[in-house]
């Protein structure tokens, strides 16, 4: 790249500016980790269990089967919609946030200062930067200016830079004090931020603990599916099955694939995260609802987090003799006549009021001076470091006093008067020079924390989670602002010591210290990967950049809105209001929402592992297959509705941490124990009809009703119709009796009454026993009505049914009790309840 040179005085022209834009010298926002909109369809839509669903459904379509091609994919791309308009939903808000958040900045053009947005600056422009601007580009401060940079964004630093002529100001920080004009050497994806957005603009979204579980499920299910397809689809060539026979049985096996478990936990999530956005937390990636109530360790920086930046006077300490009054008088002079007033001289005004004053000269604050002074009518007052004025002072320095409060991490400056009235405050050169001087006061001033951080780290600690710092800023100071917090008094590391460690040496400090000071961007992310490998679930907040890689790290990112773009487009979680204390209510929402999931898993899987039995018994027995796919849309009663509820009438309690294996104690026997009834009932209606029980239909009349309702066919005139009949009345057997047995299964996990605590101990809330008589309510009514049982593929009210399926009802209900109160298969297993 060729070196930048230009008169800072003119400026560039328009038409030299138009000219570099054309030729992609702009400095273009970089984008972070968020994802288009396309991207977001294609992922959302295109997904590995969405693609099987549309193979299925695509060769129903071909054979004319709309209402089961319905069926098959509509439960998938209901997912699709959901997941990918909630990610769309938090891209719009983000969105609509930062544009809130532009600032223009001044750029001479023509000779003339003029105000541009940020993406219309071009490399070679000369910038005007006063105090409280935002640096856009990099590039080097020219003559004539001098100013003071905050960094923190960048370093995590919280105290400011001096730049002087030739010294580069980086894009990303803020000038606090000063002014001065700065060349545009390097903009867009060449500044300091453009590089560090462009390393993190890979999605690095990490998969749940549930979802991992629920992939191993599916992917166990997928493969005895493929292997009982082959065998079925073996048995139809030999026995010669129609290809639409074949299609459908396809489209039901791939029904026993719980991919409808994605569109629950969709859902939910989805639930989840509008609920989280009323507490202040905007939620990019909807697993994050999920991930954050798995957190057992929180990193979090100092400054913007834990801190709101600003400054409170603490306290004044008058000294030798000098009252109250005159110390606080001094110092509300000095705050409230400061022509550039940085944030202590704010803190300072904003607690006290001050004297009227006619100031004869003023030395400003700097941070290389470290002092600053007036001279007034009254005599010359000097405040700055203890240190900085120790050299000029007229008897002993308070060093015990400032000692004392520095140790506790507070900030301490030093009221002084010049012992000579008419002294003034620069050399016969006019350069800043100190008179001697006799110490009036301490004022000291705290680092000021935000609003409910205290409590909100007591209910971190109550749940378990354990909270680390890590910071730019130095480790004892650090460590004073985390104890006020109540987050530790443990000694404090920085970053240096790290510098070097192998990974075990480095696992141990981690693991035993929570405050660490002086830490780069390399330090923090060394520090999150650490705690990964010693298997802790983490969560990292941030607001600068410097943050972004650590946040990309960590199994959920969590961004302030007033920090860096970058970090905001990186996190997985965006406080909106900037509110630590969001964060402990979306962890107990995702806690509840896992909760209420988990119920649902135990059922959709008892369901799915009998489902598969049935179809393996009945084939093994040569009997006609045992469902059509219409009939597997029960699954929104049986799974579907009862999640939504039990969803948002969750506890929430810690995640259950032997969920596969308390799955695996539930599952077995449940599915066991209702398959054995379910190829019962099958196998007796069938027989029924072969025998010639019809409840006075024959059953051509069975077949000829059932084919006029539903629409399917059965091959009139060259098919038996006594085997169709059959097949129409133990198919509605069969679902009958499993939806009635996945509500009462719901029983079995969350039972009201004793006479169903035969698995877990009963629990006061009532709820969900009366959301099972609900459910059998408008199952019943399905039964009844034609539209409805037509829908489904099922026959109107049989009395053969009923007088199977109520008996089967209460003998597997006796059973399945005898079974989960002597864990009986829990010892056949040998598995023992996890304590």
């Amino acid at each position: 790249m060729e070196q930048v040179t230009l008169a800072p005085a003119e400026g560039l022209t328009t038409a030299e500016a138009q000219a570099r834009h054309r030729r992609g010298e702009g400095n273009t926002a970089v984008q972070g980790g968020g994802r288009s909109y396309a991207e977001i369809l294609r992922t959302n839509v295109f997904s590995f269990f969405n693609l099987i669903l549309f193979v299925i459904g695509a060769a129903l379509l071909t054979l004319q089967r709309y209402s089961d091609a319905l069926v098959s994919v509509g439960l998938g791309l209901i997912n699709a919609v959901i997941s990918a308009a909630q990610e769309i939903r938090a891209k719009r808000k983000l969105n609509r946030l930062q544009l809130l958040d532009r600032t223009g900045v001044l750029v001479l053009r023509d000779g003339r200062e003029v105000e541009l947005a940020p993406d219309q600056v071009v490399r070679g422009d000369v910038l005007r930067v006063r105090p409280g601007d935002q640096i856009v580009v990099d590039g080097p401060l020219l003559d004539g200016g001098r100013l003071e940079a905050d960094e923190s964004l960048l370093t995590g630093e919280s105290d400011p830079v001096v730049k002087q002529p030739g010294d580069d100001l980086r894009s990303g920080s803020l000038c606090v004090a000063g002014d001065g004009l700065q060349l545009a050497r390097d903009v867009g994806v060449h500044s300091y931020a453009g590089r560090l957005t462009a390393e993190a603009r890979l999605s690095t979204t990490d998969r749940t603990p549930l979802q991992r579980s629920i992939e191993f499920i599916v992917r166990l299910v997928m493969a005895l599916t493929v292997l009982m397809s082959g065998a079925i689809v073996a048995q139809a060539i030999l026995e010669g099955f129609s290809v639409l026979r074949v299609v459908q049985i396809t489209a039901v096996l791939s029904g026993l694939v719980p991919y409808g478990l994605f569109f629950l936990i969709a859902l939910a999530y989805t639930a989840g995260a509008v609920r989280i956005a009323r507490n202040g937390a905007l939620v990019q990636q909807v697993n994050a609802v999920e991930s954050v109530s798995n957190v057992d360790v929180v990193c979090t920086d100092k400054t913007g987090t834990l801190t709101t930046g600003q400054l409170t006077l603490d306290e004044i300490v008058p000294l030798d003799g000098h009252d109250h009054a005159t110390a606080a008088e001094a110092l509300g002079g000095l705050a409230h006549h400061a022509a550039t007033p940085n944030l202590t001289a704010l803190a300072i005004a904003g607690e006290l009021t001050g004297p009227v004053w006619r100031v004869r000269d003023e030395v400003p604050f700097s941070s290389s001076l470290r002092w600053s002074g007036m001279v007034t009518a009254t005599g010359t007052w000097v405040l700055g470091a203890p240190d900085a004025l120790a050299g000029r002072l007229r008897g002993p320095a308070p060093d015990g006093a400032v000692a004392a409060r520095t140790g506790k991490g507070l900030r301490v400056l030093l009221v002084a008067r010049a012992v000579d009235p008419e002294a003034g405050l620069r050399d016969e050169a006019g350069r800043p020079e100190l008179p001697m001087l006799e110490p009036v006061a301490l004022a000291v001033l705290a680092d000021e924390l935000r609003d409910d951080v205290i409590e909100t780290v007591a209910r971190f600690h109550a749940e378990g989670v354990q909270i680390k710092v890590l910071s730019g800023d130095d480790p004892r100071t650090v460590a004073a602002i985390a104890a006020r917090a109540g987050i530790s008094r443990a000694e404090p590391v920085a970053g240096a010591d790290l510098d070097g460690l192998e990974d075990p040496a480095l696992d141990r400090i981690v693991a035993r210290t929570s405050v660490f000071g002086r830490v780069a961007p390399e330090h923090k992310e060394r520090i999150v990967r650490s705690l990964r490998r010693q298997g802790r679930y983490v969560a990292m907040i941030g607001d600068g950049v410097n943050d972004a890689r650590a946040l990309k790290q960590a199994h959920v990112g969590v961004a302030m809105r007033s920090g860096s773009a970058v970090t905001r487009d990186v996190a997985d979680i965006v406080l909106v209001d900037d509110n630590f204390a969001a964060l402990p209510p979306a962890q107990q929402e995702g806690r509840r929402i896992i909760n209420g999931i988990g119920v649902s898993l135990y059922v959709f899987l008892a369901r799915v592992a009998s489902q598969g039995l049935v179809i393996l018994s009945v084939t093994m027995l040569g009997l006609s297959f045992p469902y059509s796919p219409t009939q597997v849309g029960l699954t929104m009663f049986t799974v579907g509705i009862p999640t939504v509820f039990l969803t948002f009438w969750a506890k929430p309690t810690r995640p259950d941490p032997y969920l596969l294996r308390n799955l695996v104690r539930f599952v077995v026997p449940a599915a066991v124990v209702t398959a054995s009834f379910g190829t019962a009932i099958y196998t007796t209606l069938y027989s029924m009809i072969q025998h010639g029980f019809s409840s006075g239909r024959t059953p051509e009349r069975i077949v000829h009703e059932f084919e006029r309702s539903t629409g399917m066919t059965y091959g009139v005139g060259s098919a038996d119709f006594t085997e169709a009949a059959a097949t129409i009345l133990a198919q509605t057997g069969l679902s009958t009796f499993f939806c009635f047995a996945s509500f009462l299964l719901i029983s079995f996990l969350l039972p009201y009454s004793k006479m169903f605590a035969a698995w877990t101990r009963p629990t006061s809330d009532r709820r969900p026993a009366r959301l099972v008589l609900c459910l059998m309510g408008v199952f019943s009514l399905v039964l009844c009505v034609p539209v409805l049982w037509e829908y489904f593929g099922l026959m109107g009210p049989s009395k053969p049914v009923f007088l199977v399926v109520l008996p089967a009802l209460i003998l597997w209900y006796l059973t399945l009790t005898v079974v989960f109160r002597f864990r009986l298969f829990d010892r056949l297993l040998g598995l023992e309840a996890p304590r």
